[in-house]
């Protein structure tokens, strides 16, 4: 049988700390009143905390604005400088590595080919990523909050590859964050493509404040995941592998999957899928350029498989939306914007809603970031996540 457990005094104080930083970064420059409005914190808690940030240089202040009556009001911000992330993506012959700001904004970028990249080799490209990327902007060390990894597959705790990838072959149960973590001697974070992307969504794109939404992410080298927020939680299931839904069955008896079952979205949606349309048989060898050039040329094979996939992508909307409620769907991916777009056009019309009379403030299906970055910043988004985001979970941990 398992209990419910309280929290400790300091628990409540990271929480409440995540909270006012959360406020500011969703909703802009407030003052200490409209904090302690929003979060329901005494005025001189929200005071106590917002000194505190302010000497860690995560807030930053603006000029007092004068009021007609009372007090000036002194609006508080993200200060962009306050800290630091670094993002790593391993591609199959490239290793990346961007160090972004707190706001998101990309510092420097370093970009090295790897050949074969298993983790005998790649792993000393990324630690040489890491330390240049150091090295590249000038800024307070003691402020960089850690290195974020985004690779497609599933991973276990602690950031070890439950399930090689089929394009990152060698990788199967290797502790790619500890390992990481020894050479670099900082803070690493492991997550899937989809889920790294989500939370940069979150934190700096179009979900900036949505509670809940599904991020779907089309990936460059193939394949279709999910990242989920629910009610302001990152929802990763019980094994952290929920978003799989590239093997959601969507044509009974279909066409095969590398994973055995038949008719799985993967073999309708994924950008591979689209390079067998269009002839390009070799997508595996060309640079992520040389990809968005042939997308843009489109032609019969990319109608043809924006033709097909729209149904099986339309129905898979409707289930996410009956499963989990979201504010919205947001479609994002390595694919590039104008693809996206065509495809998000073709959505159209969705399925009924389970409520069609329920007025909507929200699209039902927004576009985010899409493009080559798309993973890498959001594997630099993660460290910031995992420093500034509320955690409900340290206020209620199960016992037993």
């Amino acid at each position: 049988m398992k209990a419910i457990s309280g929290t400790n005094l300091e628990q409540a104080k990271s929480h409440n700390r995540r909270v006012v930083i959360e406020a500011v970064r969703t909703n802009g420059p407030l003052s200490r009143a409209a904090i302690a409005r929003m979060t329901a914190l005494t005025a001189q808690t929200v005071s106590n905390i917002v000194e505190e940030l302010e000497r860690s240089h995560l807030l930053v202040a603006a000029k007092a604005q004068k009021l007609a009556r009372g007090q000036p009001i002194i609006p508080y911000s993200i200060n962009p400088h306050g800290a630091y992330s670094i993002g790593l993506e391993l591609g199959r012959q490239r290793a990346s590595g961007v160090l972004t700001d707190l706001s998101g904004g990309v510092c420097a970028r370093i970009e090295r080919h790897v050949e074969h990249p298993d983790p005998q080799r790649a792993m000393p490209v990324l630690q040489s990523i890491v330390e240049d990327l150091q090295q590249a902007f000038a800024f307070d060390r003691n402020r960089l909050l850690g290195v974020g990894m985004a690779l497609p597959g599933r991973y276990a705790d602690g950031g070890t590859t439950s399930l090689s990838p089929l394009n990152l072959p060698g990788w199967q149960g290797f502790p790619v964050g500890q390992e990481l973590e020894q050479r670099v001697k900082v803070p690493v974070l492991v997550e899937n493509d989809a889920t790294a992307a989500a939370i940069g969504e979150r934190l700096h794109g179009v979900a900036r404040g949505f509670a809940s939404f599904v991020y779907l992410f089309l990936a460059g080298g193939g394949g279709i995941g999910a990242g989920m927020f629910l009610d302001g939680h990152l929802y990763k299931g019980s094994r952290n592998n929920a978003g799989e839904i590239g093997h959601i069955i969507v044509e009974p008896h279909g066409k095969l999957c590398s994973c055995g079952k038949r008719g799985c979205l993967d073999r309708y949606i994924s950008l591979t899928v689209a390079y067998e349309f269009m002839g390009i048989a070799n997508a595996e060898e060309l640079s992520p350029d040389d990809l968005d050039a042939l997308v843009a040329k489109g032609g019969e094979g990319l109608d043809a498989w924006l033709d097909q996939a729209v149904q099986p992508l339309r129905q898979t909307v409707d289930f996410l939306e009956l499963a989990f409620d979201p504010q919205t769907i947001v479609l994002g991916g390595s694919i590039s914007t104008p693809l996206m777009q065509r495809l998000a056009e073709r959505l159209e019309p969705l399925h009924i809603p389970i409520d069609p009379s329920q007025k909507r403030t929200i699209p039902r299906v927004m576009i985010g970031m899409t493009g080559k970055d798309t993973a890498i910043l959001g594997a630099a988004a993660l460290p910031i996540f995992s420093e500034t985001n509320p955690r409900f979970d340290v206020l209620q941990k199960p016992l037993g």
